[in-house]
């Protein structure tokens, strides 16, 4: 009902009370009540005897209620749970997942206490300053497929920005988005499998929207940048959500439809790898080389030093050396 009165106040500015409770079925009381909600999560309403309410402007918060507004999309986002503050939108999403919500849910919060990125790290969630949040998948992949999820969601993270901002996000393989060398972005996905088949995929996607770079712990704060810094202004974040959404499920339809290879060369596009010198770091090993590509799978493509081609599945890749 709440969603209704918002809806009806944004399409006609001026509405009383009485004419509400007509079109809806209730009390003016309870107009009023609705009205009070709406204004205490920070939408600014009007009202006066002689024009009733007037809607004045929303609140950049990123509930339900201003994401669906507007936005048109197959699968991802159809429907959006709001949590004001989280430890992860990954935990919240991976509860929901388990209990066999639909394909396309997101979990979405406005803070993460214990928000996280790859291997672990922490990923810094000031309230109200970024964006995070967590969409369920349920592709038909094998497991050995899973890295290609977070590269269509890079694909959709960059065009998003892109779309909202004068900025052009470029992508670190495998999941790091950058701008000027400095990470606005990251994105994280879990998978619930068995031997030879994916339950579902947790597609974490955080970006530093507007966040104050310089308040951020160590030593985030010397690798990370936010858009609104590089913008010089505030940045909406309910537009940005949708605008990632939009993008998302639209490559993700495609990427269900025709497989990865259908999206490689977009991902190459905007990619911030291939033709550098790398170092790659894991567990077992570092090694140095020349990034020549990504394979039909998603994997990076090394010549080492010594001249052989390593096709790298996992680690952390740093940028050492120019393209030439």
């Amino acid at each position: 009902m709440r969603d209704s009165i918002l809806k009806a106040l944004q399409k006609q500015g001026h509405v009383s009370g009485e004419q509400l409770g007509q079109r809806f079925n209730i009390s003016r009381t309870a107009v009023w009540k609705h009205v009070k909600e709406l204004r205490r999560i920070g939408y600014e309403i009007d009202s006066s005897p002689r024009t009733g309410y007037s809607f004045i402007k929303s609140p950049d918060l990123v509930i339900p209620e201003e994401i669906l507004h507007g936005l048109h999309t197959s699968i991802i986002g159809r429907r959006i749970l709001y949590r004001e503050e989280v430890a992860s939108t990954q935990d919240e999403a991976g509860e929901a997942a388990r209990t066999g919500i639909e394909e396309g849910a997101v979990v979405i919060s406005e803070r993460q206490t214990r928000g996280r990125g790859r291997k672990g790290r922490l990923w810094a969630s000031p309230p109200r300053e970024g964006v995070y949040f967590s969409a369920i998948l349920r592709p038909n992949l094998r497991p050995s497929q899973i890295i290609q999820v977070p590269l269509i969601a890079g694909v959709a993270v960059c065009k998003g920005i892109r779309k909202v901002t004068p900025l052009e996000p470029r992508i670190k393989w495998p999941n790091d988005i950058t701008i000027g060398g400095k990470k606005v972005a990251g994105i994280l996905a879990e998978m619930s499998c068995d031997i030879d088949t994916v339950d579902h995929i947790i597609v974490g996607i955080g970006v530093n929207v507007n966040t104050q770079c310089s308040e951020l712990p160590e030593p985030a704060r010397e690798i990370a940048t936010s858009l609104a810094e590089r913008c010089g202004e505030y940045v909406s974040r309910v537009r940005l959500v949708q605008s990632i959404l939009t993008e998302f499920d639209a490559l993700y339809t495609t990427f269900v439809a025709s497989g990865f290879n259908a999206l490689r060369e977009e991902w190459k596009a905007l990619d911030n790898t291939i033709g550098f010198w790398v170092k790659v770091s894991d567990v077992n090993e570092e090694m140095k080389g020349r990034a020549l590509d990504i394979d039909g799978e998603g994997f990076l493509l090394v010549r080492k030093e010594n001249g052989d081609v390593k096709r790298i599945i996992s680690g952390d890749v740093s940028l050492i050396g120019r393209r030439n």
